[in-house]
């Protein structure tokens, strides 16, 4: 696909995003209906499955042949070699306890790799689109490239829920740490990513990310400069994204085990 084909690929998916966001956040100011999925954290609204449904829609009629996956079910096998991967609200948790570290993700890849992503944060109107050719930018502003720190002043933005303390995940969670300064839990891939793409924070590293938590940030980053890797260890398969060197100490920290 080229360069100008992307362009136009992202100025789609910022307007499904921006769209979705809006439209899970007028929702949740009507009042949530929260259901429980695999666990107590994992949670679903009415807004997730409406948001998804207007991304879906929107697909449809303008991307016809290509494929759909999202995390609450759409799931549209299409003839060209694309797929649109949707996280309708991500950070469910922090969206139905009232918190605004949450948005509407979006990524485009082929069969080899992510081409582009895209977020909307509901809370400050803003949107982030980029990928590996088309360089990232935040309401069409062109951000500057990831920067690498020393390993002392490097933030982690991760989180690890309290049942693998203590398990061979847990221990490849220490590993990790051990490459950076400090860390930030705060319960959205994809925000936690725009936060890499703006400096705030280094690295994200998290365990069993399916695709809609991991490829609409890792594009972000990847378009900045960045790099995004996976790695198993600890039985699991771990995303790490962020600031190059970074990258690189985690993974080697993740797999020394």
């Amino acid at each position: 696909m080229s360069t100008v084909d992307l362009h136009a690929e992202a100025g789609l998916a910022a307007d499904l995003v921006r769209d979705a966001a809006r439209l899970a956040a007028r929702i949740r100011s009507g009042g949530l209906e929260v259901e429980t999925k695999a666990n107590a954290s994992d949670l679903v609204t009415q807004a997730d499955t409406a948001a998804e449904r207007l991304v879906v829609e929107r697909l449809r009629e303008a991307r016809p042949h290509d494929s759909i996956v999202g995390e609450e079910g759409a799931d549209q096998v299409g003839t060209s070699g694309r797929t649109w991967v949707i996280d309708p609200v991500d950070g469910t948790y922090n969206f139905a306890r009232g918190s605004d570290w949450w948005c509407s993700a979006l990524a485009l890849r082929d069969e080899d790799d992510v081409l582009l992503g895209a977020v909307h944060h509901a809370a400050t109107d803003r949107t982030w689109v980029g990928g590996p050719e088309v360089p990232t930018t935040v309401d069409g502003v062109r951000l500057d490239p990831i920067r690498d720190l020393p390993r002392e002043s490097r933030c982690a933005t991760t989180y690890l829920h309290p049942p693998f303390f203590g398990t061979e995940v847990g221990d490849a969670f220490a590993r990790a740490l051990g490459q950076v300064g400090t860390l930030r839990m705060l319960g959205s891939a994809s925000m936690d990513l725009t936060a890499i793409c703006e400096g705030r924070w280094d690295v994200l590293f998290q365990h069993s990310a399916p695709d809609w938590d991991r490829l609409p940030g890792a594009a972000l980053v990847r378009g900045l400069g960045g790099d995004s890797r996976v790695v198993a260890a600890g039985g699991v398969d771990w995303t790490v994204t962020g600031a190059p060197g970074a990258v690189s100490d985690v993974v080697a920290a993740l797999a020394a085990g």
